[in-house]
Order: C-alpha cells, then structure tokens, then sequence
C-alpha cells in the first residue's frame, strides 16, 4: 500500500507534545499497541530532531512517523533528513509544500476557508489539515465537499472519542488528534502507557465504525 493511503487508511494520527527522549518511544509503541500507526511530533519539542530518528530507528514502518507544526521549509527539510514521511503545518506555507514535495513526503498543511484548502491543494498538498476544527464541526466537511469533493480532508483541534465518528461520516479522510488521546503533562508511567492504549482503541474503533456507515 501506498504511504499516503496507509496514513488514510490507519485513519488517526496521534499529534504528541511535549515529548522526552526517554519516553517518546514509549509513548509510541503504546498508541501503536492500540492500533494507531501515523504518529506526529511537533517541531517546538527540545531535541525534535533526535525524537524522530529515535522513533524511526526503532520501530521501523510499525509506524508512519511525521513532524508537526513546521513552519517554515528549512525545519521541513531538517525533519525529512531525520527520517519525517509526513510534514503538518498549521497554515498554508507554499515554500513549505514545495519542500516536501521536492523529498517526496505527504504534505498536510493547514487551513480553515474553502479558498485556503483549495490553494493549498493547487500547491500540492496532499491532504489538508482542517485547523481549528473544533471552530467548524463536522458538518462544515460535508459542505466543503459539495463543491470540492476531489481534496481529502482532515480535522485536527478538539477531536476526541465522541466527536471522530462525525467528522469521518462527514467526509474526513482521517483525524489528527492529540491531548485527548496523548498528554505529556500527565505522569509518565505504566498505568499512563496502558490508558493510553485503550485511548488510542477507543480511538480507532469509532473510526472503524463510521467508515462502516
């Protein structure tokens, strides 16, 4: 399977911040332990760099690894370099895409209005990141996808176990998720690792059973 419709296809990607270098992996292979394949860590944790080599190295193509937030394309390109298969921004950046682009990564840049999604998408994006999404609610996808049913979507910003079942009826192709399902301010332990687990379940299943609608 293609990378770009295997990140699709797992259908959530876990947004981690905050991560450590002593327990990003961890905190990985207990969300992949739940079914959850595509991992985002944000470009402004200390040591990012090393946190994605670390992750690749380790755990192989068990997991679809990506960085998040990146702003600009030096950071995009320095990611890339550490092994990122996937590159999220939370605005639409077109040197940024083209960077991506140019190492043959999955592009996911932000943006909320049709006229954003649609120019990140002519830039060569390919999925955009609907960013807040919380602001819009899964019935905005629907509506988006009236007249632009030709760009996958994807939500990102106050999705949780509750609300990820809509927006993939409405259309989302996937969801990113992340202090719902991964928290770094809590205690760090095995007791976290195993809830985190049966988030990241809960997660997937509500997934599962709104594609099967």
């Amino acid at each position: 399977m293609h990378l770009l419709e295997e990140l699709k296809d797992s259908g959530i990607v876990a947004v981690i911040r905050g991560a450590t270098e002593d327990n990003i992996l961890p905190i990985t292979k207990a969300l992949n332990k739940g079914g959850v394949k595509g991992i985002e860590i944000t470009v402004e944790t200390p040591n990012v760099i090393t946190l994605i080599e670390k992750v690749v190295s380790e755990m192989g193509d068990q997991v679809i690894v990506g960085a998040g937030t990146v702003l600009d394309p030096e950071t995009a390109r320095a990611t890339i370099m550490a092994g990122a298969k996937f590159v999220f921004s939370p605005t639409v950046n077109p040197e940024t895409i083209r960077m991506t682009k140019r190492y043959g990564v999955i592009s996911v840049p932000g943006a909320l209005t049709p006229t954003e999604i649609l120019t990140a998408f002519e830039y060569g994006a390919d999925i955009i990141k609907v960013f807040p999404a919380n602001i819009v609610g899964p019935k905005y996808f629907k509506d988006v996808h009236g007249p632009l049913p030709h760009i996958p979507l994807m939500p990102t910003g106050g999705i949780n176990v509750d609300n990820v079942g809509d927006y993939i009826k409405s259309g989302a192709v996937a969801a990113g998720v992340g202090s719902t399902l991964v928290n770094t301010k809590k205690t760090v332990d095995k007791e976290y690792f195993e809830e985190l687990t049966e988030k990241a379940k809960q997660f997937v299943k509500s997934v599962k059973e709104a594609r099967q609608v």
